[in-house]
């Protein structure tokens, strides 16, 4: 079983926002950012992970798993010009 997800990055982003609104002891704002822009590049890598699944007809990566739907043989996408 895969060890961190994207759901696991939600519920951190969640677990941030809730920390930051704690009116008794607030998160430092710092740390947010920090944490954020952590985020900020899984969701890059996370974006070149679903790109190379597309080109490479594939259905799930350790990051990204696969859902029931996804095990069902899917056509190789053409690539578009000018995507990233």
């Amino acid at each position: 079983m895969t060890k961190n997800t994207m759901d696991d990055l939600r519920n951190h982003l969640f677990e941030t926002i809730e920390a930051l609104k704690d009116d008794e002891k607030p998160m430092p704002l710092d740390r947010a950012k920090a944490i954020c822009e952590v985020a900020d590049r899984l969701i890059d890598t996370a974006k070149v992970e679903v790109d190379l699944i597309e080109i490479a007809g594939g259905s799930a990566s350790r990051f990204l798993p696969s859902s029931p739907e996804d095990e069902k043989p899917q056509p190789r996408p053409a690539l578009i010009a000018g995507r990233r």
